[in-house]
Protein backbone atom coordinates (compact mmCIF):
# COMPACT_ATOMS: atom_id res chain seq x y z
CA UNK A 1 0.00 0.00 0.00
CA UNK A 2 2.87 2.44 0.63
CA UNK A 3 3.91 1.99 -3.30
CA UNK A 4 0.40 2.64 -4.56
CA UNK A 5 -0.93 5.17 -2.39
CA UNK A 6 -0.57 9.19 -3.05
CA UNK A 7 2.25 9.48 -1.01
CA UNK A 8 0.96 12.20 1.47
CA UNK A 9 3.50 12.07 3.56
CA UNK A 10 3.32 14.28 6.74
CA UNK A 11 1.21 15.84 4.93
CA UNK A 12 0.21 18.35 7.74
CA UNK A 13 3.42 20.16 6.73
CA UNK A 14 3.58 20.02 3.40
CA UNK A 15 1.96 22.41 0.24
CA UNK A 16 3.00 25.32 1.54
CA UNK A 17 1.90 24.97 5.10
CA UNK A 18 4.19 25.20 7.78
CA UNK A 19 4.61 23.88 10.88
CA UNK A 20 6.54 25.39 13.79
CA UNK A 21 10.05 23.81 14.71
CA UNK A 22 12.50 24.33 16.96
CA UNK A 23 15.91 25.86 15.35
CA UNK A 24 17.94 23.45 16.67
CA UNK A 25 19.16 20.83 14.28
CA UNK A 26 18.15 22.55 11.47
CA UNK A 27 20.59 23.22 8.46
CA UNK A 28 20.99 25.83 5.93
CA UNK A 29 19.65 23.64 3.63
CA UNK A 30 15.69 23.81 5.11
CA UNK A 31 13.52 26.16 5.67
CA UNK A 32 12.91 28.26 9.03
CA UNK A 33 9.68 28.06 10.38
CA UNK A 34 7.53 31.28 10.12
CA UNK A 35 3.98 31.36 11.71
CA UNK A 36 2.73 29.78 8.51
CA UNK A 37 1.95 26.83 8.34
CA UNK A 38 -0.14 25.07 -7.52
CA UNK A 39 0.14 23.67 -19.33
CA UNK A 40 2.77 24.95 -20.89
CA UNK A 41 5.70 22.93 -19.41
CA UNK A 42 8.07 25.10 -17.49
CA UNK A 43 10.91 27.08 -19.11
CA UNK A 44 13.53 29.18 -17.23
CA UNK A 45 11.98 31.82 -15.37
CA UNK A 46 14.91 34.53 -13.91
CA UNK A 47 12.22 36.21 -11.76
CA UNK A 48 11.78 36.91 -8.43
CA UNK A 49 8.69 36.52 -6.08
CA UNK A 50 6.38 39.01 -6.45
CA UNK A 51 5.24 40.92 -3.52
CA UNK A 52 3.62 38.94 -0.37
CA UNK A 53 0.75 39.76 0.93
CA UNK A 54 0.66 39.78 5.07
CA UNK A 55 1.22 36.82 6.41
CA UNK A 56 -1.57 34.36 7.04
CA UNK A 57 -1.87 31.46 9.65
CA UNK A 58 -2.15 28.11 8.51
CA UNK A 59 -1.24 25.34 11.43
CA UNK A 60 -0.59 21.72 11.25
CA UNK A 61 0.41 19.05 13.28
CA UNK A 62 3.76 17.71 13.33
CA UNK A 63 3.04 13.92 11.75
CA UNK A 64 2.09 12.80 8.71
CA UNK A 65 -5.30 6.90 8.54
CA UNK A 66 -13.04 4.26 11.58
CA UNK A 67 -15.98 4.94 13.17
CA UNK A 68 -18.98 2.47 13.94
CA UNK A 69 -21.89 2.46 11.19
CA UNK A 70 -24.32 5.54 11.58
CA UNK A 71 -26.61 7.75 10.02
CA UNK A 72 -26.00 11.50 8.57
CA UNK A 73 -28.40 14.17 8.27
CA UNK A 74 -28.21 15.18 4.42
CA UNK A 75 -27.54 18.88 3.82
CA UNK A 76 -30.40 20.46 2.29
CA UNK A 77 -29.86 21.60 -1.00
CA UNK A 78 -31.58 23.00 -4.11
CA UNK A 79 -31.99 20.78 -7.21
CA UNK A 80 -28.36 21.34 -9.46
CA UNK A 81 -29.15 22.93 -13.07
CA UNK A 82 -28.13 20.75 -16.10
CA UNK A 83 -24.81 21.91 -17.42
CA UNK A 84 -22.15 21.70 -20.23
CA UNK A 85 -18.88 21.12 -18.86
CA UNK A 86 -16.41 23.85 -18.22
CA UNK A 87 -12.62 24.50 -17.25
CA UNK A 88 -12.02 24.61 -13.59
CA UNK A 89 -12.36 28.57 -13.11
CA UNK A 90 -12.11 31.66 -15.13
CA UNK A 91 -9.16 33.47 -12.91
CA UNK A 92 -5.09 33.20 -12.10
CA UNK A 93 -4.26 30.56 -9.63
CA UNK A 94 -3.73 31.96 -6.35
CA UNK A 95 0.02 31.69 -4.81
CA UNK A 96 -0.59 31.68 -0.55
CA UNK A 97 2.46 34.54 0.44
CA UNK A 98 3.80 32.22 3.02
CA UNK A 99 5.47 28.90 2.29
CA UNK A 100 8.17 26.65 3.39
CA UNK A 101 9.91 27.77 0.13
CA UNK A 102 9.53 31.42 0.21
CA UNK A 103 10.55 31.55 3.39
CA UNK A 104 13.76 29.57 2.09
CA UNK A 105 14.01 32.07 -0.45
CA UNK A 106 13.71 35.03 1.54
CA UNK A 107 16.61 33.94 3.84
CA UNK A 108 18.62 32.77 1.43
CA UNK A 109 19.72 35.18 -1.07
CA UNK A 110 23.15 34.57 -1.31
CA UNK A 111 22.60 30.86 -1.95
CA UNK A 112 23.42 30.02 -5.41
CA UNK A 113 20.81 27.59 -5.92
CA UNK A 114 18.29 30.82 -5.08
CA UNK A 115 17.53 32.02 -8.77
CA UNK A 116 16.31 28.13 -9.80
CA UNK A 117 14.48 27.75 -6.95
CA UNK A 118 12.94 31.10 -6.70
CA UNK A 119 12.18 31.33 -10.70
CA UNK A 120 10.64 27.79 -10.98
CA UNK A 121 9.18 26.48 -7.61
CA UNK A 122 8.53 30.06 -5.47
CA UNK A 123 7.17 31.73 -8.14
CA UNK A 124 3.90 28.93 -8.76
CA UNK A 125 0.48 28.69 -6.90
CA UNK A 126 0.55 25.67 -4.80
CA UNK A 127 -2.19 24.44 -2.69
CA UNK A 128 -2.63 24.92 0.85
CA UNK A 129 -3.40 22.27 3.28
CA UNK A 130 -5.84 22.22 6.14
CA UNK A 131 -4.04 19.05 8.17
CA UNK A 132 -4.92 19.61 11.37
CA UNK A 133 -8.01 19.04 13.84
CA UNK A 134 -8.70 22.75 15.21
CA UNK A 135 -12.32 23.78 14.90
CA UNK A 136 -11.97 26.72 16.69
CA UNK A 137 -9.62 28.12 14.21
CA UNK A 138 -10.40 26.65 10.77
CA UNK A 139 -13.23 28.94 10.17
CA UNK A 140 -11.14 32.35 10.70
CA UNK A 141 -7.81 30.31 8.64
CA UNK A 142 -9.70 29.16 5.62
CA UNK A 143 -11.27 32.56 5.24
CA UNK A 144 -7.74 34.30 5.57
CA UNK A 145 -6.74 32.34 2.45
CA UNK A 146 -9.72 32.55 0.10
CA UNK A 147 -9.86 36.37 1.08
CA UNK A 148 -6.41 36.86 0.39
CA UNK A 149 -6.91 34.92 -3.19
CA UNK A 150 -10.50 37.02 -3.80
CA UNK A 151 -8.47 40.36 -3.07
CA UNK A 152 -5.75 39.62 -5.76
CA UNK A 153 -8.58 38.30 -8.00
CA UNK A 154 -6.95 35.03 -8.16
CA UNK A 155 -8.40 31.12 -7.49
CA UNK A 156 -6.82 29.56 -4.09
CA UNK A 157 -6.50 25.35 -4.30
CA UNK A 158 -7.39 24.41 -0.71
CA UNK A 159 -6.61 20.82 0.74
CA UNK A 160 -8.44 19.82 3.80
CA UNK A 161 -7.09 16.81 5.15
CA UNK A 162 -8.25 15.82 8.46
CA UNK A 163 -10.87 12.72 7.62
CA UNK A 164 -10.45 10.11 10.62
CA UNK A 165 -8.58 7.02 10.22
CA UNK A 166 -5.91 9.30 7.65
CA UNK A 167 -3.58 6.97 6.17
CA UNK A 168 -4.90 3.97 7.41
CA UNK A 169 -2.21 4.60 10.58
CA UNK A 170 0.75 5.28 8.39
CA UNK A 171 2.83 8.04 8.30
CA UNK A 172 0.66 10.32 8.17
CA UNK A 173 -2.02 9.21 10.22
CA UNK A 174 -3.98 12.01 12.30
CA UNK A 175 -7.43 13.84 11.61
CA UNK A 176 -10.58 14.12 13.72
CA UNK A 177 -11.56 12.03 16.57
CA UNK A 178 -14.24 10.56 15.01
CA UNK A 179 -16.86 11.40 11.86
CA UNK A 180 -19.27 13.48 13.70
CA UNK A 181 -16.33 15.59 14.93
CA UNK A 182 -15.21 15.72 11.38
CA UNK A 183 -18.48 16.66 9.66
CA UNK A 184 -18.80 19.63 12.49
CA UNK A 185 -15.16 20.42 10.98
CA UNK A 186 -16.45 20.31 7.78
CA UNK A 187 -19.04 22.50 8.48
CA UNK A 188 -16.56 25.10 9.98
CA UNK A 189 -14.41 24.70 6.98
CA UNK A 190 -16.89 25.88 4.89
CA UNK A 191 -18.05 28.94 7.15
CA UNK A 192 -14.71 30.69 5.52
CA UNK A 193 -14.72 29.74 1.91
CA UNK A 194 -16.27 33.03 1.07
CA UNK A 195 -18.28 33.84 -2.37
CA UNK A 196 -15.63 34.09 -4.60
CA UNK A 197 -13.79 30.91 -7.16
CA UNK A 198 -12.06 28.70 -4.98
CA UNK A 199 -10.37 24.78 -5.62
CA UNK A 200 -11.46 22.39 -3.17
CA UNK A 201 -9.47 19.00 -3.45
CA UNK A 202 -10.93 17.32 -0.92
CA UNK A 203 -9.15 14.45 1.57
CA UNK A 204 -6.13 12.82 -0.74
CA UNK A 205 -6.34 9.11 -0.54
CA UNK A 206 -9.41 9.13 1.75
CA UNK A 207 -11.08 6.77 -1.09
CA UNK A 208 -8.01 5.23 -2.96
CA UNK A 209 -6.73 3.91 0.16
CA UNK A 210 -10.42 3.25 1.66
CA UNK A 211 -9.84 -0.94 1.47
CA UNK A 212 -8.06 -0.35 4.76
CA UNK A 213 -11.82 0.03 6.45
CA UNK A 214 -14.20 -2.47 6.58
CA UNK A 215 -17.34 -2.45 4.60
CA UNK A 216 -19.24 -0.38 7.14
CA UNK A 217 -16.31 1.71 7.84
CA UNK A 218 -16.13 2.82 4.18
CA UNK A 219 -19.93 3.27 3.95
CA UNK A 220 -19.58 5.20 7.44
CA UNK A 221 -16.62 7.41 5.62
CA UNK A 222 -17.95 7.76 2.32
CA UNK A 223 -21.43 9.10 3.57
CA UNK A 224 -19.27 11.99 5.20
CA UNK A 225 -17.45 12.62 2.13
CA UNK A 226 -20.71 13.31 0.45
CA UNK A 227 -22.02 14.98 3.00
CA UNK A 228 -18.58 17.51 2.97
CA UNK A 229 -18.99 18.15 -0.30
CA UNK A 230 -22.68 19.10 -0.48
CA UNK A 231 -21.47 21.28 2.96
CA UNK A 232 -19.11 23.19 1.01
CA UNK A 233 -20.96 23.86 -2.09
CA UNK A 234 -24.06 24.89 -0.19
CA UNK A 235 -21.68 27.41 1.63
CA UNK A 236 -20.42 28.66 -1.62
CA UNK A 237 -21.78 28.05 -5.27
CA UNK A 238 -18.75 29.24 -6.99
CA UNK A 239 -16.21 26.30 -5.14
CA UNK A 240 -15.27 23.76 -7.23
CA UNK A 241 -15.19 20.30 -5.46
CA UNK A 242 -13.23 17.49 -6.65
CA UNK A 243 -12.68 13.54 -5.06
CA UNK A 244 -10.11 11.35 -4.76
CA UNK A 245 -9.24 9.21 -7.67
CA UNK A 246 -5.59 8.12 -6.51
CA UNK A 247 -3.53 7.62 -9.44
CA UNK A 248 -2.99 5.53 -12.67
CA UNK A 249 -0.77 3.07 -10.94
CA UNK A 250 -3.01 2.55 -8.11
CA UNK A 251 -6.75 1.30 -8.62
CA UNK A 252 -8.21 0.02 -11.95
CA UNK A 253 -10.62 2.84 -13.06
CA UNK A 254 -13.88 0.97 -12.45
CA UNK A 255 -13.34 -0.02 -8.70
CA UNK A 256 -12.25 3.55 -8.50
CA UNK A 257 -15.24 4.82 -9.73
CA UNK A 258 -17.59 2.49 -8.18
CA UNK A 259 -16.27 4.32 -4.25
CA UNK A 260 -16.11 7.32 -5.52
CA UNK A 261 -19.90 7.07 -6.83
CA UNK A 262 -20.74 6.02 -3.27
CA UNK A 263 -19.17 9.15 -1.70
CA UNK A 264 -21.12 11.51 -3.94
CA UNK A 265 -18.84 12.36 -6.55
CA UNK A 266 -20.84 11.86 -9.64
CA UNK A 267 -23.74 14.47 -8.29
CA UNK A 268 -23.51 18.04 -9.09
CA UNK A 269 -24.78 19.00 -5.90
CA UNK A 270 -21.14 17.79 -4.11
CA UNK A 271 -18.73 17.36 -6.66
CA UNK A 272 -17.24 19.01 -9.57
CA UNK A 273 -15.41 15.58 -10.48
CA UNK A 274 -12.04 14.18 -9.91
CA UNK A 275 -8.37 14.91 -8.90
CA UNK A 276 -5.38 12.14 -8.95
CA UNK A 277 -1.72 11.87 -8.61
CA UNK A 278 -1.68 14.37 -5.01
CA UNK A 279 2.30 13.65 -4.10
CA UNK A 280 3.13 11.13 -6.93
CA UNK A 281 5.30 10.97 -10.14
CA UNK A 282 2.89 9.22 -13.04
CA UNK A 283 3.33 11.19 -16.14
CA UNK A 284 0.52 13.64 -17.23
CA UNK A 285 -0.35 11.58 -20.36
CA UNK A 286 -1.29 8.98 -17.97
CA UNK A 287 -3.00 10.75 -15.60
CA UNK A 288 -5.61 12.03 -18.38
CA UNK A 289 -6.29 9.10 -19.44
CA UNK A 290 -6.87 7.12 -16.18
CA UNK A 291 -8.85 10.12 -15.23
CA UNK A 292 -11.15 10.02 -18.22
CA UNK A 293 -11.77 6.51 -18.02
CA UNK A 294 -12.65 6.92 -14.29
CA UNK A 295 -15.04 9.71 -15.38
CA UNK A 296 -16.76 7.51 -17.83
CA UNK A 297 -17.28 4.70 -15.53
CA UNK A 298 -18.67 7.23 -12.43
CA UNK A 299 -21.17 8.73 -15.06
CA UNK A 300 -22.93 11.93 -14.22
CA UNK A 301 -23.09 14.87 -15.82
CA UNK A 302 -20.71 16.11 -18.79
CA UNK A 303 -19.53 19.17 -15.89
CA UNK A 304 -17.65 16.66 -14.23
CA UNK A 305 -13.82 17.23 -14.71
CA UNK A 306 -10.36 16.51 -13.03
CA UNK A 307 -7.53 18.33 -11.95
CA UNK A 308 -4.05 16.35 -11.74
CA UNK A 309 -1.00 17.34 -9.22
CA UNK A 310 1.89 17.59 -11.75
CA UNK A 311 4.47 19.28 -8.93
CA UNK A 312 6.84 16.38 -9.56
CA UNK A 313 5.77 14.37 -11.99
CA UNK A 314 8.11 15.40 -15.06
CA UNK A 315 10.04 12.71 -15.38
CA UNK A 316 7.51 10.26 -14.56
CA UNK A 317 7.43 7.30 -11.69
CA UNK A 318 10.53 6.10 -10.94
CA UNK A 319 11.40 2.10 -12.25
CA UNK A 320 12.10 0.60 -8.91
CA UNK A 321 8.70 1.92 -7.34
CA UNK A 322 10.48 4.06 -5.43
CA UNK A 323 8.03 6.64 -3.60
CA UNK A 324 9.97 8.30 -0.92
CA UNK A 325 11.78 11.45 -2.38
CA UNK A 326 13.03 9.38 -5.45
CA UNK A 327 16.02 10.46 -7.62
CA UNK A 328 15.80 11.61 -11.14
CA UNK A 329 12.27 13.49 -10.67
CA UNK A 330 11.86 16.31 -11.82
CA UNK A 331 9.26 19.28 -12.24
CA UNK A 332 6.08 18.61 -13.81
CA UNK A 333 3.87 21.28 -15.80
CA UNK A 334 3.40 24.65 -14.11
CA UNK A 335 0.19 25.15 -12.32
CA UNK A 336 -2.82 26.27 -15.10
CA UNK A 337 -6.45 26.80 -15.19
CA UNK A 338 -5.78 26.17 -19.14
CA UNK A 339 -4.97 22.30 -19.70
CA UNK A 340 -6.64 22.76 -23.47
CA UNK A 341 -7.38 19.13 -22.34
CA UNK A 342 -11.40 17.98 -22.73
CA UNK A 343 -12.87 17.29 -18.94
CA UNK A 344 -9.39 17.93 -17.46
CA UNK A 345 -10.23 21.55 -15.43
CA UNK A 346 -6.36 22.31 -14.36
CA UNK A 347 -2.89 20.84 -13.82
CA UNK A 348 -2.06 22.16 -10.02
CA UNK A 349 0.52 21.77 -7.73
CA UNK A 350 -1.30 20.03 -4.77
CA UNK A 351 1.95 18.84 -3.00
CA UNK A 352 4.80 21.90 -2.87
CA UNK A 353 7.88 20.60 -4.88
CA UNK A 354 11.06 20.89 -2.29
CA UNK A 355 8.86 19.39 0.32
CA UNK A 356 10.50 16.24 1.57
CA UNK A 357 8.64 12.89 1.97
CA UNK A 358 11.53 11.73 4.43
CA UNK A 359 14.62 10.71 2.96
CA UNK A 360 15.81 14.10 2.08
CA UNK A 361 14.86 15.86 4.44
CA UNK A 362 12.77 16.02 7.51
CA UNK A 363 9.75 14.58 6.87
CA UNK A 364 7.33 17.47 5.38
CA UNK A 365 10.43 20.00 5.54
CA UNK A 366 11.67 22.04 2.41
CA UNK A 367 14.65 20.85 1.46
CA UNK A 368 16.97 22.76 -0.75
CA UNK A 369 18.90 20.69 -1.93
CA UNK A 370 15.73 17.95 -2.73
CA UNK A 371 13.96 21.41 -4.15
CA UNK A 372 16.76 22.19 -6.54
CA UNK A 373 17.38 18.76 -7.69
CA UNK A 374 14.01 18.68 -9.15
CA UNK A 375 13.93 22.31 -10.45
CA UNK A 376 17.40 21.49 -12.64
CA UNK A 377 16.62 18.33 -14.10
Amino acid sequence: MVVAASLVVLAGTVAGVLAAFDDGGRTSDEAGSPEVSASPRLAPLPAVPTPSAPAITVSAPPSPSPSARRTTTPTPSKPAKKREHRTAAAGRLYRHPYSQVLEWVRSHSGDARHAVIASRIAEQPAAVWFADYSPDTVTDRVAAVTSGGAALGRVPVLVPYAIPGRDCGGHSQGGAPGLDAYDAWIDRFAAGLGSGEVIVVLEPDSLAQAECLSAGERADRFASLARAGRVLKAANPRARVYFDAGHSGWNAPGKQAAWLRQAGAASPESSDGIFSNVSNFHTTVDEVAYDRRVLDALGGPASLGAVIDTSRNGNGPPADGEWCDPAGRKLGRTPTLSTGEARIDAYLWVKLPGESDGCKGRPGTFTASYAYDLASS
